[in-house]
């Protein structure tokens, strides 16, 4: 058996380890760059702020956006408190019997389960039995059940990174756990908290069979004034005019994918900034 020196053998881990990352990087990488040649020419003033027009082949996008965003806030608004709740109670109050061991089960088994799945669940629950209708509100309970067991996780995550040395210091002073783990725990894992909420936005920014059931229309000639209301998304219209509108522009299909993928993007780009502004202000 051929015995390699420490220094060669770390030289060959370094070269797996790039060879790896070239190889999850390269597939993303010829991908963004096929989407943007092929749909910059689309992205116009008039493109992101019009209706839909001619069939949707002309036009703009513009309430695909707004009923995306108006889906994916109202979801977060929805789940974050609950996930946040959800996870300070599992990490700082819970005990290890049956049921926090049962409750953590549920939390992996839904981070599992498809996307579909959520999509004929709301149905069912959100549109016929609590009669809310194909709407923005039944779109977001659904996507909100889907990303809580991500938001729990992350939460769960931030809070035990914070040093259990700083609950002995604050309990040692009289200060009641409640107290804190408002103002010691808390602030100190607000940054993997945002960055999980916001990773977790941009993941069903891009889920289109949730949606489908649940809030997506196939035209909408108006903005949303409830969130009682139909709508479109633009995972569902990137689909539908991929899919469903014949002699369709090719430069309108790549246009609508590159304006979703910049919107997610660039909430993952918030997110990093977020993490790295109070990481900053930390003093551990």
């Amino acid at each position: 058996m051929i015995k390699l020196s420490p220094k060669l053998s770390q030289k060959l881990s370094y070269a797996l380890l790039f060879l790896a990352t070239l190889l999850v990087i390269t597939p993303v990488t010829i991908i963004v760059f096929i989407i943007v040649k092929n749909g910059a020419s689309a992205i116009t003033w008039e493109f992101l702020t019009a209706m839909p027009a001619d069939g949707m082949r002309g036009g703009g996008i513009l309430p695909a956006i707004v009923g995306t965003l108006s889906i994916v806030m109202c979801a977060i608004l929805i789940t974050l408190p609950i996930g946040v709740c959800a996870a300070i109670y599992l990490n700082e109050y819970a005990k290890d019997n049956l049921l926090t061991r049962t409750i953590n089960l549920a939390i992996v088994n839904l981070a599992g389960v498809p996307s579909v799945v959520y999509g004929l669940f709301g149905l069912g629950i959100f549109v016929m039995f609590l009669k809310l209708g194909v709407s923005i509100i039944a779109g977001a309970l659904t996507l909100s059940i889907m990303e809580l067991p991500v938001i729990i996780t992350t939460a769960r995550g931030a809070l035990r990174s914070v040093p259990h040395s700083f609950r002995e210091a604050s309990l040692s002073l009289g200060v009641s756990r409640w107290q804190t783990i408002q103002y010691v725990v808390l602030p100190n894992a607000l940054p993997g908290i945002l960055t999980g909420a916001i990773l977790s936005i941009a993941r069903i920014s891009g889920e289109t069979a949730p949606i489908l059931f649940t809030a997506a229309a196939f035209y909408v000639p108006h903005l949303p004034n409830s969130v009682f209301d139909q709508v479109m998304t633009l995972p569902y219209h990137l689909f539908i005019i991929s899919t469903q509108i014949p002699n369709m522009p090719k430069n309108i299909i790549f246009g609508t994918a590159l304006v979703l993928l910049i919107m997610v993007l660039s909430m993952s780009l918030v997110a990093i900034i977020a993490r790295i502004y109070f990481r900053k202000r930390r003093k551990w």
